[in-house]
């Protein structure tokens, strides 16, 4: 997350809505949303999150690609979709998780997170294009 952000020339106050990885495991929800906590501080509990893969499944090699294009969507609409069938969190995954219903919302950044088997992992951020402001990658 930091290096993408930093690559992107952005910091954490700009970003509004992660596509997180969400396989919907307990381990991987929770270790998730640890990192988030841990790297957005106090800001974690104000960046809207939903994961897709409850719509679509696991996509395994395609999931990324995809992830990207609701990121895309999601800034191009102005709307983060919902996490499908969200109904029980764990007590620690208490960010403001995107669930019953897609939220309009002014996406300006979308971050994207995808984990991979041996620890491929991987973070896209894509930013609303403005032009005068063009100093997003």
């Amino acid at each position: 997350m930091q290096k993408a952000l930093r690559q992107a020339r952005l910091d954490i106050n700009e970003v509004d809505y992660i596509n997180a990885h969400g396989t919907a495991t307990e381990t991987n929800d929770i270790v998730e949303t640890r990192a988030v906590k841990r790297f957005f501080g106090d800001r974690a509990h104000h960046v809207a999150i939903s994961s897709t893969k409850p719509i679509t499944g696991h996509l395994m090699a395609a999931a990324g690609a995809v992830e990207t294009i609701v990121c895309a969507l999601a800034v191009h609409h102005q709307e983060i979709p919902l996490t499908l069938n969200f109904a029980e969190p764990d007590d620690e995954c208490d960010l403001d998780y995107v669930a019953r219903h897609s939220r309009p919302y002014p996406v300006r950044v979308a971050m994207n997170l995808n984990c991979g088997f041996g620890g491929k992992n991987s973070c896209l951020i894509l930013a609303r294009y403005n032009g005068s402001n063009n100093h997003h990658g």
